[in-house]
């Protein structure tokens, strides 16, 4: 039994001193994260710089092709926006269209089941509030009891001016 383990314990030892890097490829290894990095910097900050420039900032360095590029990008993000737009609410419309054709057939199935009662009922009301409206259109005559009149004065005079109702 202890020389299996004494084996184990070789073997573990032997595969961590070759599993380990040497100094020069750890150099070698870190200077390669370094370059990495420098060259994500970088890109970052070109994508940067194209965002500022795609909101409008940061033009002035900008040369005519330049703008002219900055352009033609953003007139194509609006194009793509404006189809997305458009199919967006063409997608609504045709929901509501559906929605309206479901309706319309409820509409119909309520009113073969209740028949011409609904449509009855429906005008005596509509008559019935003409009926109670009347009384108050006269009320809401121009020869009302309020008063539009501009006048600049004193109120005494003001009540002077308005002539007594017949």
């Amino acid at each position: 039994c202890y020389s299996i383990l004494e084996t184990i314990e070789r073997y573990r030892s032997h595969t961590r001193i070759n599993n380990t890097p040497t100094t020069s490829e750890s150099v070698e290894n870190t200077q390669q994260l370094k370059e990495e990095a420098e060259n994500m910097m970088k890109k970052i900050d070109l994508l940067e710089t194209s965002k500022r420039k795609l909101l409008g900032e940061g033009l002035g360095s900008c040369s005519i092709d330049e703008l002219q590029k900055i352009e033609q990008q953003l007139e194509k993000s609006i194009n793509k926006i404006r189809v997305k737009k458009t199919k967006v609410f063409r997608e609504q419309i045709d929901q509501l269209k559906e929605k309206e054709k479901a309706l319309v057939a409820e509409n119909v199935r309520l009113s073969e089941k209740y028949g011409n009662y609904s449509t009855q009922e429906s005008t005596k009301d509509q008559r019935e509030n003409i009926a109670e409206a009347e009384p108050y259109a006269d009320q809401s005559s121009p020869s009302s009891d309020v008063e539009t009149e501009l006048f600049i004065g004193l109120p005494e005079t003001r009540s002077r001016r308005i002539s007594p109702k017949v």
